[in-house]
């Protein structure tokens, strides 16, 4: 019998209904894991909702073997967040692995930016990381302190909107830096409980990027050859990241066709240091040489 890098895992994986996080679930339960489909079943831009997202998914991993329920519950919403865990639970008995991917895009450059544009990415992107996480590590640390043994994951997603820039994204981006540094602090705390957390900044053809400034020509798949474009080709690392014993935390990953790379966060550079309280005029004459 083959075992799949991922036999025994529950998992469960926001916005799974459609691109990435769809091929997430489909690759998660080929490797053997029982797998948690959400997807609230909403527009691009966050409007609307409908199961049948998620249920195709499922659908398609039962029709080949595998064990997945659908969940439509809103990840940003906080007891949606309380119920999407304890379906893993109730369905599966267990839970190891959340990737956290649902999003959403309202872009506009800074100056044409409304409030609600503002908000409802914020809304979704970071406090639908915050909310699952939440409520997934407040049972792994229930777990460790009831003296099971715990080795679970988090995997989030950023973006290099945030982490590099782009612009007509400054709400996306900075939900996106977030993101990262969420998962970087993350990972500081709750390690003591056996959890480790991640994040990817992927490159790939979904619905979001086919409508991002600039990329809509590029993410086209080529007639000929590897399609580095391909949202299938994110998700190995993403199991790779859940398995059981994969060394990885606190790291972020840029992520596009075969290609894995380790994200440097910010760092301190060069400095200025008179040891005594600087005049005005006098930094300002020096500052240059920081740039």
């Amino acid at each position: 019998m083959i075992m799949g890098a991922l036999d025994g895992r529950v998992a469960i994986i926001t916005g799974a209904g459609r691109g990435i996080g769809r091929e997430h679930a489909l690759l998660f339960a080929r490797e053997g894991a029982k797998v948690v489909v959400n997807d609230l079943g909403g527009s691009i831009e966050g409007s609307g909702s409908d199961v049948g997202a998620a249920q195709q998914v499922v659908d398609e991993i039962q029709a080949a073997g595998g064990e997945a329920v659908a969940n439509a519950d809103n990840v940003a919403d906080w007891e949606g967040g309380r119920r999407l865990v304890r379906s893993a639970l109730d369905a599966f008995g267990e839970l190891h692995v959340l990737v956290n991917n649902a999003g959403i895009l309202r872009d506009r450059v800074l100056v044409n930016m409304g409030e609600e544009e503002w908000d409802s990415v914020i809304h979704v992107h970071l406090k639908g990381h915050f909310v699952p996480s939440r409520h997934a590590a407040a049972y792994w640390r229930e777990q460790s302190k009831a003296g099971h043994t715990v080795k679970a994951s988090i995997i989030n997603t950023s973006s290099t909107s945030g982490l590099l820039g782009n612009p007509g994204q400054c709400n996306y981006g900075a939900a996106k830096a977030g993101i990262a540094a969420f998962s970087l602090i993350a990972a500081q705390e709750v390690g003591r409980y056996g959890v480790r957390v991640n994040a990817i900044a992927p490159a790939a053809r979904t619905r979001m990027t086919e409508t991002t400034p600039g990329l809509s020509e590029v993410v086209k798949a080529p007639e000929t050859g590897f399609d580095a474009w391909d949202p299938g080709h994110i998700s190995p690392l993403v199991a790779c990241l859940a398995m059981e014993d994969c060394p990885a935390t606190g790291k972020t990953f840029f992520v596009q066709g075969g290609k894995v790379q380790v994200m440097v966060p910010w760092q301190m550079g060069k400095d200025l240091d008179k040891g005594a309280r600087w005049e005005v005029m006098e930094l300002a004459g020096q500052i240059e040489g920081l740039l």
